[in-house]
C-alpha cells in the first residue's frame, strides 16, 4: 500500500481506507445484491467495508458477507426516528470511515450525520424508484433530495433516466452526478447453447421464469394473467411452465390468483432462493413485468445466463434490453400483450437462442460485475485524495 493510502485511513486500524456503506435494511433484493457483490470483489488491499443498516438484517443474507465485513443494525422503527440518526452519529465517530456510502432515498438523510460526524468523502447512489412515487412526479421527494444534496459529495445513478432525473427534475450539478452501471459476475451466470432454446420440439416443456421480490411493483400479476391466456392457445403437451423465483407481502395474493384462474398446477413458487444461477439455467425465457425500475439486477443475471428478456419498458430498462435483439420491450400492466409476446418465444426456439446468446454477449461487454467495482473503487479515489482538507465544500462543484 502507497504512504497516501497509510494518510487515508483515519481510524488509524489499517492502512486501507474505510468504506462504510449504509442502507435501509439488508435481505434479498437488487440493490442488497449488487452491495454485496461490491464488497465481495473489492480488491483486498485497496479497501475495506462495513455495513449500517438502519432498521435491520436477514441473518442468512449476511452470510454472503465475507466473515471480516462487520454489518450494524440500527433497529429504526417506523417513520422518522431522530433517536436512530443519534445512534448512527456515535457509530461513525467510533468507525472514523474514510467514506460513507448510502443508498437509496431511506438512507440520504444520513448525509448530513455523515458530514458532522467528520466523514470526508460522502456518496450517495440512486438504485431505483420508491414503490411510493414510480414515476420521480412527488414534489415531497425532489424537495428531500434537493435539500439533502449539498451533504454529498457524489450522487451515483445506476441508469441515465435517474441521472436526467437528477439534474434535470432535482436540480443537482451534472458535474456531481456519476452513472454507474450496476454489474453482473458473468462467470456465476452462464448458460450454454445446448441448454438455451432446448425446449423445442416437445423436449422438456418451456419453462418461462422470473426473479424478484413478491411485490406490488413487480407487478408479478400481470405475469401470471398473461401466462393463464397464453395457457388458452398454447399445445397441451408438454404445457408451458411458470416459475417465480422470490418470496414477499403478495405471495399469497399471487397464489390466491393462480388458483383463481385455475392455473396452480402450472405455476411453481419457489420462494427466496440463494441459487439463483441455477434457477435461471432452468429457464427458457425470463420475464420482468415491473411497473418501474432503475436498472434490474435479474435482468442482467438473465442475460449473462443466455436468456431472451421481455420486460417493462419502464425506467432503465431500455438501456439494457435490446427491443428485437436480445428480447422485448412491452408497456406495463398489459396482459394481453404480455401473452402475445409469449407465444411468439413459445413457437420459435432459434429465436430464443439467438436473442439469448445477444444478451449474453452484451452483458459481458458492457454490464461485467469488474467493471462496476472498478468504477466505485475510481470514484473512492476520486474524493479521497487530500482528503479533507481539499475536499470541495459540500454542495460545490
Amino acid at each position: 500500500m502507497s504512504v497516501e493510502g497509510e494518510r487515508l485511513a483515519r481510524d488509524g486500524r489499517d492502512r486501507r481506507p474505510l468504506v462504510v456503506h449504509i442502507l435501509y435494511r439488508l435481505d434479498v433484493g437488487g440493490l442488497e445484491n449488487i452491495l454485496v457483490e461490491l464488497v465481495r470483489n473489492s480488491a483486498p488491499d485497496s479497501y475495506r467495508h462495513a455495513l449500517v443498516c438502519l432498521a435491520d438484517y436477514d441473518e442468512d443474507f449476511r452470510r454472503r458477507l465475507p466473515s471480516e465485513v462487520p454489518v450494524y443494525a440500527l433497529h429504526r422503527p417506523p417513520g422518522w426516528g431522530i433517536g436512530t440518526l443519534v445512534r448512527l452519529y456515535r457509530l461513525l465517530r467510533q468507525l472514523r470511515p474514510d467514506v460513507v456510502h448510502t443508498s437509496n432515498l431511506a438512507a440520504l438523510e444520513c448525509q448530513p450525520v455523515a458530514a458532522l460526524s467528520g466523514v470526508p468523502a460522502r456518496v450517495h447512489a440512486e438504485h431505483g424508484w420508491n414503490i411510493t412515487d414510480l414515476h420521480g412526479s412527488r414534489h415531497r421527494y425532489r424537495w428531500l433530495r434537493r435539500v439533502l444534496s449539498p451533504w454529498v459529495h457524489r450522487h451515483v445513478t445506476v441508469s441515465g433516466h435517474l441521472a436526467e432525473y437528477l439534474v434535470e427534475r432535482v436540480g443537482v450539478s451534472r458535474q456531481r452526478v456519476r452513472h454507474i452501471y450496476n454489474g453482473v459476475d458473468t462467470r456465476r451466470y452462464r448458460q450454454s447453447d445446448a441448454d438455451v432454446g432446448a425446449a423445442s420440439e416437445g423436449a422438456h416443456p418451456v419453462v418461462i421464469g422470473t426473479v424478484g421480490r413478491l411485490c406490488a411493483v413487480k407487478d408479478q400479476g400481470t405475469l401470471i394473467r398473461a401466462f393463464a391466456r397464453l395457457l388458452e392457445h398454447a399445445p397441451a403437451s408438454p404445457a408451458p411452465r411458470l416459475v417465480l423465483v422470490g418470496g414477499g407481502p403478495e405471495a399469497d395474493t399471487l397464489r390466491a390468483l393462480a388458483d383463481e384462474l385455475g392455473i396452480a398446477g402450472q405455476v411453481e413458487f419457489a420462494g427466496n432462493c440463494p441459487a439463483v444461477a441455477e434457477r435461471l439455467a432452468g429457464f427458457d425465457v425470463f420475464v420482468l413485468p415491473s411497473l418501474a425500475e432503475g436498472i434490474p439486477v435479474t435482468v442482467l443475471e438473465a442475460m449473462a445466463s443466455g436468456l431472451p428478456v421481455v420486460a417493462s419498458r419502464v425506467g432503465g430498462v431500455p438501456e439494457l434490453v435490446q427491443d428485437g435483439v436480445t428480447g422485448t420491450l412491452i408497456p406495463p400492466q398489459d396482459p394481453e400483450r404480455l401473452s402475445e409476446v409469449l407465444r411468439g418465444y413459445l413457437i420459435d426456439a432459434q429465436r430464443r437462442r439467438a436473442e439469448g446468446r445477444a444478451g449474453r454477449e452484451r452483458a459481458v461487454a458492457h454490464f461485467s460485475l469488474e467493471t462496476m467495482v472498478a468504477a466505485y473503487e475510481g470514484l473512492y479515489r476520486e474524493l479521497l485524495p487530500g482528503a479533507p482538507e481539499h475536499l470541495p465544500l459540500a454542495g460545490k462543484d
